[in-house]
Formats: structure tokens, C-alpha cells, sequence
């Protein structure tokens, strides 16, 4: 039996006053994928958001390796990366540029940076200024800035959208190759996501 690197223990979260998941406990191992299903409302966002310490639960534990997240939570977040329903990113600012700056931001060497342009067939366009990219394109560089995160928890909102299909088989062999090295992964989608390793969890039943 694997133990799980990350346990989610009794998590409950509120939004606008009201309870949008109560008592949620699950546990990951490193190599696993837990697709996060449901309909609109149903808490995807909002666990995401709790998971990278966005948004407080109201009840529950998160712990990584069995060490409280909350006890430090500058390490936490240096071991996740965060992919939005949002790309984030600066359109002032080249798509190499913007991996550069983020793993900066991350006190991160940048060693990874060509490994995930070419990914994601960025390579073309890594001199280009993210504003003048379409939203398929900014949602590839968005996945790229994941991909060259040194970061073993990855947590994707709606990590397919706008994404056409070689972007989506792209996706699918970058996610294959961080569940091989031991990372692991939780991501928020209406499409499945096809990768060894994954299992859906479906909220709001």
C-alpha cells in the first residue's frame, strides 16, 4: 500500500455564506492524478483555491507528507504549481520572458525553461509578446510555466480550455511525464484527461 503524499482530511468550505463542500477527505500518491468533476458551483474552483491556500477553509486538514500545510505556508506554495481558470500572465511581456520572471519569482533556476516551450510547440513563438498571442496559444505558455516549475503538486483549473487537440495530446504526454517522475497532480475539468494514474473525484452529488 501506498502512503499518500498529500491528505485532505474533513475539508469543508463556505462561499458567500453558504457550504459549497463539507467533510471532503482524500489522499494522493505521487504518480496519481485526481480529476476534479461536477457541474458549475459545484466546489472545483473553490478547492483548488484551498488547497493552494487562496481562499481559508472552514473545517479540515491539508498535509503534505503528513506536516500541516498551514504550518508553513511559503513552503507549501513553493512546492505547487498554479494554473488558474485565468492564464495570468503579463501581455506586456514576451512568452519566454514570462517563464523567466516566474521562476524568478519562484527563487527557481530557469533550467527547465526550453524543455517546456518546446512542449507545447511554443518555441516559434517564445520572442512574441503574450498580448498579441490567441487564447489557445496563452493557455499553452500558461501549461509551460507549469511544466518549468520545479514544483511536485501541480493544480490545474480547467487545465483543456481553449486548447485544440495536438494541444490537448501535448498536455496529456506533459502530465504523463510529471506523474512518472513521482509528482502528482489535481485538476478541475468538464473533459476527461487521459493519462495512467488519474481517477475523478465528482463533487457536488
Amino acid at each position: 500500500m501506498i502512503t499518500a503524499s498529500l491528505e485532505v482530511t474533513g475539508l469543508s468550505c463556505r462561499r458567500g455564506g453558504r457550504p459549497v463542500f463539507e467533510g471532503l477527505s482524500f489522499g494522493l500518491a505521487g504518480g496519481e492524478l485526481l480529476a476534479l468533476t461536477g457541474r458549475n458551483g459545484s466546489g472545483k474552483t473553490t478547492l483548488l483555491r484551498a488547497l493552494a491556500l487562496l481562499v481559508t477553509a472552514e473545517a479540515g486538514r491539508i498535509r503534505w507528507q503528513g506536516e500541516d500545510v498551514g504550518r508553513d505556508r511559503e513552503a507549501w506554495r513553493r512546492r505547487i504549481a498554479w494554473l488558474s481558470h485565468l492564464d495570468g500572465l503579463k501581455g506586456d511581456l514576451s512568452v519566454r520572458e514570462n517563464l523567466s520572471v516566474a521562476a524568478r519569482l519562484r527563487d527557481e533556476p530557469a533550467d527547465r525553461i526550453g524543455q517546456a516551450l518546446a512542449s507545447f510547440e511554443l518555441e516559434p513563438l517564445a520572442r512574441r509578446e503574450v498580448r498579441t498571442l490567441s487564447a489557445g496559444q496563452r493557455r499553452r505558455v500558461a501549461l509551460a510555466r507549469v511544466a518549468a516549475a520545479h514544483a511536485p503538486v501541480w493544480l490545474l483549473d480547467e487545465p483543456l480550455n481553449a486548447l485544440d487537440a495536438p494541444s490537448q495530446a501535448a498536455l496529456r504526454a506533459v502530465l504523463g511525464r510529471h506523474l512518472a517522475a513521482g509528482g502528482l497532480a489535481i485538476a478541475a475539468t468538464h473533459a476527461p484527461i487521459d493519462v495512467a494514474g488519474a481517477r475523478a473525484l465528482e463533487l457536488g452529488r
